[in-house]
């Protein structure tokens, strides 16, 4: 069975390439860093199996899917930071799903669920179920609210943060820290989930553990070496990852 491992985190690429050198049965063909790459390689090289980061910088992992045109299809195993009703939608015999972060073990269960799918049953269950979630995904995508308040719980009371007034958001271990034009507050949240949350056209993830209020952007710094930051309105200077570079800079208008 050929693997490919689609995910914009590295390290998240990391885990699962290295838990699939422990498979026998399995050999990884690739691994893509967007959504662009992964829907070309997928097209072109026809796996068999692969991992799927359902939300990506430049597209969903359902957009992948829809732009999906070999026979048959792929199993397809969804990665995800959060608990929604994606992963409960995904949780049958023929998809899977993994909660980041997931246990080795939790790996292995799924990999033998893979390995008694059969390629026609795969691509038979595929058709008709993954367009039962293209169809929830939609609607849900047009009834989704952007967070017009982001609630932090601070002893007994809990402070509602209006995004305007966020300045950039640090991922923290598991917690995100929020500066704000009134000060700093911590949150038990993934930067992925409050990038859901937050207004696209308004907030920019500059660099894997950041997320920048593009409103309160003061000036980008340029080093000799073309690494590029950004600082903020409250003097703070904040990398941007080369990846991010260039669609962050386009944002701006430069």
């Amino acid at each position: 069975m050929r693997a490919l491992v689609i995910d914009d985190e590295e390290l998240a690429r990391r885990r699962i390439l290295n838990l699939l050198d422990e498979v026998p049965n399995i050999k990884v063909i690739g691994e893509c860093s967007n959504g662009q790459t992964a829907i070309k390689r997928i097209n072109s090289e026809h796996p068999d199996l692969i991992f799927l980061d359902i939300s990506m910088k430049d597209m969903n992992g359902f957009e992948v899917l829809q732009k999906v045109e070999i026979k048959p299809k792929p199993i397809v195993v969804f990665i995800t930071a959060y608990d929604s009703y994606a992963t409960r939608a995904f949780d049958v015999e023929a998809f899977d799903f993994l909660l980041k972060p997931f246990k080795d073990q939790r790996f292995f269960k799924t990999i033998e669920r893979v390995m008694k799918t059969g390629g026609k049953e795969a691509d038979d269950l595929f058709e008709k179920r993954i367009r039962e979630m293209f169809r929830i995904f939609s609607l849900e995508g047009k009834t989704e609210k952007i967070a017009s308040k982001i609630p932090v719980k601070q002893g007994n009371k809990t402070v509602l943060i209006d995004p305007a007034n966020v300045l950039y958001i640090i991922a923290s271990g598991y917690y995100a820290e929020i500066y704000t034009t009134s000060g700093k507050y911590v949150l038990r949240e993934s930067l992925s989930n409050l990038e859901e949350q937050l207004e696209r056209e308004s907030f920019f993830r500059i660099h894997r553990s950041t997320i920048v209020n593009i409103d309160q952007v003061k000036e980008i710094v340029h080093s000799e070496y073309s690494e590029v930051d950004a600082r903020m309105n409250d003097g703070k200077l904040l990398h941007i990852s080369k990846s991010n570079k260039k669609e962050f800079l386009e944002k701006l208008g430069i």
